[in-house]
């Protein structure tokens, strides 16, 4: 919905030529019928008819499965392809995207977890460029433009610290509603419990490695309850740099759909004034031990980091339905990396079988 915002406030410069959902026909349709695409994807092949019927007028095409999303992202008139599919399903368009020699625009945490060590390869390979659209990876991307990387020392990650920083609270007694109460966004179920244990910034280690390939001992994460500071560099002299601004992911999503130009918008600048203070402080690992999986996965490779985010998706899932307490969450990731083998440079293959054994596995634990 963002990324059509930024292309609705920029028509003259953006034009969407493809459209792709899970299973939301109506709304896929009331979109193809605004923005006028050449093909859309339904990727749930229940309703794929009735939006076939629905578009015939318009002569849009659609397709269905993985195979549509294959089409979509490598429909000959796309230039950039933006993805936000949760999951698994979205890594064999990514690939395919790649290699089609897009440029790519991830969104979403799996594919750069998962298998972000194979995506950086055929990147290169293709001469495709891929993009960050999370914020905090917008912001490093944007710090390191232009910069040599002899000169970097350390990467700087933020975290709003979720619903229990510096909270005086017994973890094993903390129910599903509390993890879900963060105090500054609303966001989906599972994000908002990855917040909640710091997995999301273990995870967001794992893209930051992959992206802008450096070693795990260069990226440090930080809590900065005001969240203004998206991300900071630190050079070898010892300057550091940040990149600032209002947390809505307009931004980030317009920057990649205009780089390496910068497009106005009309979104509310910051006000440094009305924030009046920036605090920084120390992760407390030992109270949020994902934090620390995260690094291990990502010093690990290979395989290793889609079993940790699969056993994550399958503890926190197990935790929101009542049927697993919050300090289970990161023993249950801990003990399926242990019975882990993993494999260096894998395929697609070798990764979505990582995935379908440590979703078995977690469940073993659970």
């Amino acid at each position: 919905m963002n990324t059509l915002r930024v292309v609705r406030a920029h028509s003259k410069e953006l034009k969407v030529v493809a459209l792709a959902a899970r299973r939301n026909a109506k709304l896929l349709a009331e979109q193809a019928k605004q923005f006028r695409p050449h093909m859309v994807c339904l990727f749930d092949p229940t309703e794929a008819a009735w939006l076939e019927q629905k578009l015939k007028p318009l002569r849009i095409k659609v397709v269905t499965g993985e195979d549509g999303l294959t089409a979509v992202s490598t429909l000959a008139s796309a230039q950039q392809i933006i993805f936000a599919l949760v999951g698994t399903a979205g890594l064999k368009p990514i690939l395919s995207a790649i290699r089609a020699r897009k440029s790519v625009a991830i969104a979403n945490k799996e594919p750069l977890v998962m298998a972000g060590e194979l995506l950086s390869r055929e990147a290169k390979r293709f001469h495709s460029p891929i993009l960050p659209i999370d914020s905090e990876h917008s912001g490093l991307w944007q710090c390191l433009e232009g910069r040599e990387k002899e000169s970097i020392k350390k990467l700087i990650l933020t975290s709003s610290g979720g619903p229990f920083f510096r909270k005086k609270i017994d973890f094993r007694r903390i129910r599903p509603e509390q993890a879900l109460h963060h105090p500054r966004w609303k966001m989906g179920p599972k994000i908002t419990v990855d917040s909640s244990t710091l997995m999301n910034k273990g995870l967001e280690v794992i893209e930051a490695k992959n992206l802008f390939e450096v070693s795990c001992c260069q990226i440090e994460v930080l809590i900065h309850p005001e969240a203004v500071v998206h991300a900071l560099i630190e050079f070898v002299d010892g300057s550091q740099l940040a990149q600032l601004g209002v947390t809505d992911m307009r931004v980030p999503i317009q920057y990649a759909l205009s780089y390496p130009k910068r497009l106005t918008n009309t979104l509310p600048s910051l006000n440094l004034v009305q924030v009046e203070n920036f605090h920084f402080f120390k992760p407390e690992v030992k109270k949020f031990p994902c934090l620390a999986l995260g690094y291990e996965a990502a010093e690990a490779g290979g395989t290793m980091p889609a079993v940790l985010n699969a056993a994550n998706e399958v503890a926190v899932e197990r935790f929101l339905r009542g049927s697993m307490n919050f300090t289970e969450i990161p023993k249950t990731i801990e003990k399926v990396m242990r019975r882990h083998r993993r494999q260096d440079q894998p395929t697609l293959n070798q990764i979505l079988e990582a995935d379908r054994w440590a979703r078995e596995e977690s469940e073993v634990y659970a």
